[in-house]
């Protein structure tokens, strides 16, 4: 039996303590699908923990996030929309001399000023060429986790075509005594003994970025402890069996965090985030079983499957909880967001796309954001805008490929239901029926497609010639943001980077490279 937070936060014992600067948790998921917890009405993958939280928070049902993983982590880091920072087109690949621009502060850089310890657990994926670009500086107080985008869950090492070494690291040092140990319980055990040692006159900020669920190295793409795979023998499809499995790892170890953070007397004046990064790689590149069943498409399409995040808040501040929210956010929300709740000045951050959702969370006041930029990718020629309740996306990749609805829809385990399933009244998407021409209704690379998202979340029915006004008006503003673009700062694979030239070990290889003049 798993270990459930439900009756650990079912009764909200709201406080009218007067705390100081509340503790920040952040919690990534990498490549979750919107349909792979329970909250959102899936019995396939019990998640009574992340569960627990959302519904005694606010779950986001209108949240938003980037396609991929460096574009979105970016964007958190930063509040900024990736065109702005030079990262909208695909990912930080190991072997690439790039990162997130210098020139940009950091959540945790401003969140320190605040008077706030700082500490990352888990994935960067911002960057490592050179050392100014790794967590340590750039706000951080410590980091326990890799720099890259994805790994052996076991041993630790990340394969990039040819290429192979460790990429584990406690702040610049490698980790090297990690051989065995599952990532999911070593993040999560770091981030329990760093809110064990925190000393409580200063706040917390501690990032998790979970490894799980992304793929891991091709010999063998998913892992899983034993344990937790033999809860999942009902799932017949031997790759969904192991997914499901490492979901329910990554939720388990959520309530060990959690009630490190209760052992400790931190968790009345604690917010905690959970966020996934992009949407599950239900098919296509990184294909990891995921599911954002009923949603349209996968992880690296602006399709609501690609893009449409399944997030939550929790905190005993908030005094309006367990609800859905349908206000309009974007991951770039965070840092103004949470810079508010501690106490900071949001006009001194300077020009954001993110916008402060505090009080929209918190007091349940209407939200001031009515439009969100969802990607310009000018390589790959795709980009799509929300506005209102209308969705305009323009371009494919990969000639459409992965342009369709994936399961499995999770609503098999009846028998789980009433147990595992949401208590929140609109938490669950619900789709009118699929007409014929769904598939063949909008073909985006030729021209652009309408969709009204919010009755149909789906994305059935074009509604582009019956509205070419709003259609119209959408491409007008998608020319304003393009203007106002920095070009993708992508930089192809430099052969230095390679393990074989650094003990076998992914490092931040120029530092220790003589540049010549040719």
């Amino acid at each position: 039996m798993s270990m459930y937070l439900l009756q650990f936060f079912i009764i909200y014992a709201l406080s009218e303590t007067t705390f100081g600067k509340p503790n920040i948790i952040i919690l990534v998921a990498d490549d979750l699908g919107f349909n792979d917890v329970g909250v959102h009405g899936s019995t396939q993958i019990p998640t009574p923990n992340l569960n627990a939280l959302a519904q005694n928070g606010v779950l986001l049902n209108n949240y938003y996030v980037c396609p991929v993983c460096s574009p979105s982590r970016g964007a958190l880091m930063t509040g900024l929309y990736p065109i702005h920072t030079g990262m909208q087109h695909d990912v930080i690949f190991v072997d690439q001399p790039w990162g997130l621009p210098l020139t940009h502060t950091l959540l945790p850089q401003h969140l320190r000023k605040l008077g706030y310890a700082t500490h990352a657990v888990g994935k960067w994926h911002l960057g490592f060429f050179r050392k100014e670009y790794t967590p340590v500086y750039r706000g951080f107080d410590s980091h326990y986790g890799y720099w890259g985008g994805k790994e052996d869950y076991y041993d630790h090492t990340q394969q990039m075509g040819k290429l192979w070494g460790l990429d584990f690291r406690q702040n610049m040092k490698p980790v090297t005594d990690g051989l065995g140990k599952y990532s999911t319980f070593l993040f999560a055990d770091k981030a329990v003994n760093i809110i064990r040692n925190h000393n409580t006159s200063k706040p917390l900020f501690l990032y998790v970025a979970y490894q799980a669920v992304h793929s891991a190295n091709l010999y063998a793409p998913l892992q899983a402890p034993l344990k937790y795979v033999k809860r999942f023998l009902h799932i017949k499809d031997k790759n969904r069996r192991l997914f499901a499995a490492m979901v329910a790892a990554m939720d388990d170890s959520v309530y060990n965090i959690m009630t490190a953070l209760k052992d400790k007397k931190m968790d009345q004046n604690s917010i905690i985030i959970f966020t996934t990064d992009n949407g599950g790689p239900a098919a296509g590149f990184n294909d990891n079983a995921a599911s954002n069943w009923p949603l349209r498409g996968v992880k690296a399409t602006l399709w609501e499957g690609g893009v449409r995040g399944l997030s939550f808040i929790w905190s005993h501040l908030i005094k309006y909880p367990a609800r859905v929210s349908m206000d309009l956010m974007h991951i770039t929300d965070w840092l103004p967001t949470l810079y508010r709740a501690a106490g900071g000045n949001v006009s001194s951050l300077g020009k954001l796309d993110g916008y402060n959702m505090w009080d929209t969370l918190s007091l349940k006041k209407p939200s001031s954001r009515s439009e969100v930029l969802l990607n310009i990718d000018p390589i790959n020629r795709v980009s799509a805008l929300r506005v209102g309740n209308f969705k305009l996306i323009q371009g494919t990749i990969y000639s459409g490929k992965w342009d369709g609805w994936y399961g499995p829809s999770g609503r098999e385990n009846k028998s789980m239901h009433e147990i595992f399933d949401s208590k929140l009244p609109g938490a669950e998407i619900v789709c009118k029926p699929k007409p014929a021409n769904a598939s063949s209704n909008c073909k985006p690379a030729k021209k652009p497609c309408l969709f009204d998202v919010m009755e149909d979340p789906c994305e059935y029915y074009n509604l582009a010639d019956d509205h070419p006004e709003i259609v119209e008006m959408m491409l007008n503003k998608l020319y304003k943001y393009n203007s106002t673009a920095v070009p993708p700062g992508n930089k192809p694979m430099d052969p230095r980077s390679n393990p074989k030239y650094h003990n076998y070990q992914w490092t931040n290889w120029m530092d220790y490279v003589v540049e010549t003049n040719v």
